[in-house]
């Protein structure tokens, strides 16, 4: 088969150079679990720490494994999370297209490049042709076939594929950032497929010529590719390209025996998200997954995305694995909802809290207020705050409380001279509410907290609230919270 050079060397003209280049290459298989979205992150701050191009690829080789509006997922992912691209299908860019199936053409090419270097060879077997474990290149008579026997092959149209060449002497030496060199012996390989019956790629393969073609100088990926960089550097050898910097990560752990997995319900990016956990949040966990600030950055924790882009450092990626800790991901929460304005909190909470308190007469930004400082996920809003809408039915053990030194006769008594005090106030502030409770309780001769417990538990039904009696009374209004005061007495008094 005749090849066009003119071609390769256009192709070869178009690789843009001098410039950091990574690129986030997924598979549309319908979410974004932890360990993708760490890899989009590594590969992003890689390019942007180093003032280079991050480029979207969008792997769909495997027809097999496509999920109808995956891809829809991928680029609302990577909005939410600011990993915003270069180069990509819906940005286009100087190498593209930027979608593997768009690219087909490309990959016969090469293969057959490879043919004619004699790095690849015509294969007519009858054999699976992903088949890797169990082929033994050293029994397939196409290996040898000679020139004449090929082309009889293929002037009369059996089906092939395109194995790569894997020398059967000496070893291949790769150097990746975190695992240091690793010599592999050549004897150890697979003569792989490269090119199925179909004519698409396998992934393997497309991925080196996509990673040369659109002059990628760090390929980030999971660690369980190691064993297949040995033939990625073969490959690149034969073509005569440069190899670029490899960087494998380790995976990400449920715990110490297992990979995290969606089968095994663990949450992906969306997942996280409608738990609850806010987008920097997760992000900010995540780049601490395997990875860590060195330098004066060394005992930070918290990063905006920014910080990161500064900090970032691929010398701080570990070879060990990283397990996912739900309790660290809910810590890193509650502190970035905490340092939130409050303005911006309340906007937020309001849909979680309109979720439990309907009545519009309740002043959500007041509600948001008692909430920031006692929320670790926004999910955790609605059971916090439904007894705004309707005091939930409570038992008279809740008055009971010894840190407080009341039991229900003390109650009583409180309550009953609650009820009076607060119904003369003139105006219903969280100020004039706050006064009028404390004088009460100075002239009744007991501490705050003796009067403060039965009337927050009278106007919540509950033992554990967001707030105090003070500002649940001011939010629910002057005749809900005496009326809730006067129901509480009832029940002390039945």
């Amino acid at each position: 088969m005749a090849l066009d050079h003119a071609f390769f060397e256009e192709m070869e003209a178009r690789i843009p150079k001098g410039k950091v280049r990574t690129r986030f290459a997924p598979s549309p298989t319908g979410y974004m679990h932890v360990g993708n979205l760490r890899t989009a992150l590594y590969t992003w701050l890689i390019a942007r720490h180093a003032g280079g191009t991050f480029i979207l690829r969008i792997e769909d080789t495997d027809q097999g494994r496509l999920v109808e509006g995956a891809t829809d997922v991928i680029y609302r992912t990577m909005r939410e999370c600011g990993l915003t691209h270069d180069e990509g299908p819906d940005v286009g860019g100087p190498v593209g297209p930027y979608i593997q199936s768009e690219r087909r053409d490309l990959y016969g090419r090469y293969a057959h490049l490879l043919v004619e270097k004699g790095a690849a060879y015509y294969c007519f077997c009858e054999k699976t042709e992903e088949d890797a474990g169990n082929f033994d290149r050293a029994d397939d008579p196409c290996r040898n076939l000679t020139a004449e026997e090929v082309r009889s092959r293929l002037d009369a149209g059996l089906p092939y594929v395109i194995r790569q060449r894997i020398p059967r002497e000496g070893s291949t030496t790769f150097h990746d950032v975190s695992f240091g060199d690793i010599t592999v012996e050549n004897g150890t390989l697979d003569d792989q497929v490269l090119l199925k019956r179909d004519g698409l790629p396998t992934y393997n393969f497309a991925n080196v010529v996509d990673d040369h073609l659109m002059g990628i100088t760090h390929v980030v990926r999971g660690s369980e590719y190691l064993s297949s960089a040995p033939k990625y550097n073969l490959l690149y050898e034969a073509f005569g390209w440069e190899i670029p910097t490899y960087v494998h990560c380790s995976p990400v752990m449920r715990d110490q025996h297992n990979k995290m997995s969606k089968r095994h319900g663990d949450p992906s990016y969306e997942d996280l998200i409608a738990q609850g956990y806010l987008t920097p949040a997760v992000l900010n966990y995540v780049a601490l997954l395997g990875w860590a600030p060195k330098g004066e950055r060394s005992e930070q924790e918290i990063f905006s995305l920014s910080e990161l882009v500064e900090a970032f450092d691929i010398a701080g990626i570990s070879k060990s694995p990283a397990i996912f800790d739900i309790e660290k991901l809910t810590y890193f929460n509650a502190t970035y909802l905490r340092a939130l304005p409050p303005a911006e909190f309340a906007k937020l909470a309001e849909p979680y809290i309109r979720q439990a308190v309907k009545n519009p007469a309740i002043d959500v930004s007041a509600v948001a207020a008692l909430l920031q400082a006692r929320c670790e996920k926004l999910t955790d809003i609605p059971e916090k705050v439904d007894f705004f809408d309707a005091a939930p039915d409570y038992g008279l053990d809740f008055f009971t409380n010894k840190k407080s030194k009341t039991n229900p006769e003390v109650c009583k008594e409180m309550l009953q001279a609650a009820v009076p005090a607060l119904e003369a106030l003139p105006e219903w502030t969280q100020e004039g509410i706050h006064d009028c409770l404390v004088a009460l309780a100075e002239r009744l001769g007991v501490k705050n907290a003796t009067l403060m417990w039965p009337v927050r538990i009278a106007a919540a039904g509950k033992l554990v609230t967001p707030g105090g009696a003070v500002e649940i009374c001011r939010i629910l209004g002057r005749e809900e919270a005496l009326r809730r005061l006067r129901a509480g007495l009832e029940k002390l008094t039945a």
